[in-house]
This record gives C-alpha cells, structure tokens and sequence, in this order.
C-alpha cells in the first residue's frame, strides 16, 4: 500500500464468511492515511474466515482473510428449495390465500399494542407513541462520529507543518480580463479538438511552473535535520482536489513539459479518479509545490497551509468584478486575488513576492507563457 504505510483501517467486509468469489471480486476496503485501498480477490474460492472485525486497525503484512481457493459456490443455494416445497404442502386450497394475506395487516397491531385479533382495528394507533421520543432531539443535542484516517492523517500534517515551518503569506491581485476573453475565444474550438474544457487551471498550472523555474528556491525544500537545502530540477505540482472523504492533492508530473491540453486532460482524470476513491498513492507522492484553489467555493481571500515537505503553496480565490485604474482611467475588471503562503527559512520575501508577482504577469498576459517571458 505504499512504503510510508503500515496499517489501515478495515472499512468493510464485501464478501462474508461462507460466500462465494470469483476472480477480482472485491472482498473489504482498508481506509489509510491517504486512499482506500480495495482488496481483491486473486483467484475463486470460497471465504472461510475473517481475521479482523469492520472499524479495526489491521498491519500490512499481516494475514486478512482465509479462503479455499478453486472451490465451488457454497451449497447455501439447495437450502432454499426444501423451505418452498413444505410452503406449497401447507397451502393447497387457493381459498386460504385471502385470510393469509390479510393476517399481516391484522397481526401487527395485536403485535404492538398487546391485545388479542378482535381489536386490532382500534389499537391500530398504538405504534405512534415512539414517534415524540425521535422527535425531541429537535431542540438541540450532540452525536459522535469517529474520526476517519485521513481525516486524522490531515489534521496531524498540517498541526505538524504549523509547528516545524516559519509560514508567511504575501498576496497579489490579478486581472483576469484577458485569461477570460483568451478562454471564451477559444473554449469550443479547444474542447472539439482536445475532448476536454479550457479551464483557469490550466494556465495557473503552466504560470506556476514557469515561476518556479525563474525562482528555484520555491522548488526547494529546507532539511533541517541533515541541514541540507534540496533542489529540484523537476516541476510536480500538487492540485488540492475535495473529495466526499477529505481533500487529497494528485500530482501533475514535469507540468514545464506540459501543454494547457496536457494539464487539463491530466488533472481531469485525477480529479474523476479522486472523486471516486479510485486515487492511488504513487499519483499522489512527491509533487514540488501547491495550487489550492478555494474560488471554486467562493472564497475571497486565504492564507492558505503549506503541504509538506514543499516549501510553498499558492492559493486561488474567488473572481469577483471590483473598480481598478487601467491607464489612468478607472474600469470594472474581473480580480482575483492570490495567496502565497511559503518557508521563510529558506524563501526570502523578495524571492516570495518576486515569484508571486511572477505569476501575476503571466496571468494578466497570457501570451508571455508562449513566448516563455
């Protein structure tokens, strides 16, 4: 399940004691630090034993399950053709159908209330009694819900990044007028040709990379321990992406080599792949650096935490159409303001807004990203 794992949660059982499986038939989900891992099955047989309960810490390596391989479906299945045959013995007439169909609706209220067949018609009520008892919780109360590895594995990563990293925000603003009318020229043209939308992403993903390439040290990453600064020649950049368990960051690989169509099919299919728990860890490991776009949400500004053990992360927000001066005259323009939160151990602030500012240029200009400015 990946070298930094060792254990995980037993989610849940697909296939009980007894039953039978064929070939990738899925048979439990181990909830990790990072993804849910389904556990298949190899070959067909029959499961013959759980070692572990549902909601219980197993290790990896440790044995899961038992099963006999090659054997047939469980003989269970010869069980229900005697129950039918006594059922047909038993009722012969077709006139004893009607009594048997009303004996359900007759025997509930008896059932409930206690009493004998004769009045089950007026205690017919009985069962709302409960119904207050469910309905009280209405005035305020409290309910528990056990926290889910990941969530716990975030909670510890970003507690531990507030504690080791010197983090400091700086902002910028962009003007996103002409990334706009730049996508609404193109948007049709490019989804016919690439099969997939012309987003913002895109272009934030190839003004990022670009930026880092210009600015090394917001590539980097300070080891204190060995009291080492690592490089990076390469460019992966993370992209936070929410998903129904907690918010995971799929890797971009090499997006300096990438193409706007690279990063928007790339980032499609991660993103689809994250939604569904399909992710895997290997496409979620070793990126260089964050995008973290809150916009999406609403959000008009943020500092957002860096993602260890990167050195910095550049958080998106909302566009919203706010009065700025455009060769001396005042105009409305789409704004969007930016967030780079980054090591001040090893980022000074004139690298730190110097790359921001970087990003800022290629985003209000697109065509600089062409021509590599």
């Amino acid at each position: 399940m990946g070298d930094s794992i060792t254990e995980g949660e037993l989610k849940n059982w697909s296939k009980g004691v007894g039953e039978h499986v064929a070939v990738d038939d899925l048979v439990a989900v181990i909830e990790t630090d990072k993804v849910a891992v389904e556990i298949r099955a190899k070959e067909a047989g029959v499961i013959k034993e759980h070692f572990a309960e549902e909601g219980s810490t197993v290790s990896v390596g440790a044995p899961l399950f038992a099963y006999e391989a090659g054997a047939d479906a469980p003989k269970k299945a010869e069980v229900p053709k005697e129950e039918p045959a006594k059922k047909t013995e038993q009722a012969p007439k077709p006139e004893a159908a009607a009594p048997k169909a009303e004996a359900p609706k007759t025997a509930a209220a008896p059932a409930a209330a206690g009493g004998g067949e004769g009045k089950a018609a007026p205690k017919a009520e009985a069962p709302k009694a409960p119904a207050p008892k469910t309905a009280s919780p209405v005035a305020g109360g409290e309910r528990k819900v056990k926290v889910t590895r990941m969530r716990e594995r975030i909670a510890q990563r970003l507690k531990d990044a507030q504690n080791t990293y010197a983090m400091l925000t700086t902002f910028q603003e962009a003007d996103m007028f002409n990334l706009i009318n730049m996508r609404e020229d193109f948007k049709e043209e490019f989804q016919k040709k690439h099969g997939v939308k012309l987003g913002f992403m895109s272009a934030f993903v190839k003004a990022s990379a670009a930026a880092l390439k210009e600015i090394p040290a917001v590539n980097a990453v300070y080891d204190g321990s060995n009291r080492e600064i690592i490089y990076r020649d390469y460019v992966d950049i993370s992209v936070a992406v929410a998903t129904p368990r907690g918010l995971v960051v799929p890797v971009l690989r090499d997006c300096d080599h990438l193409s706007f169509a690279d990063v928007e099919k790339r980032l499609s299919e991660l993103s689809v792949k994250a939604r569904k728990d399909e992710i895997t860890l290997e496409e979620m490991a070793g990126g260089t650096f964050t995008i973290s776009n809150g916009g999406v949400y609403g959000s008009l500004m943020g500092t957002p935490i860096i993602n260890p053990p990167q050195s910095a992360i550049l958080g998106m927000h909302a566009i919203n159409k706010r009065p700025v001066v455009v060769n001396d005259q005042v105009v409305i323009r789409p704004i969007m303001y930016l967030a780079l939160t980054y090591d001040h151990r090893l980022i000074d602030g004139k690298e730190a807004v110097t790359f921001l500012r970087h990003i800022k240029h290629s985003i209000e200009d697109p065509r600089r990203l062409l021509l590599e400015l």
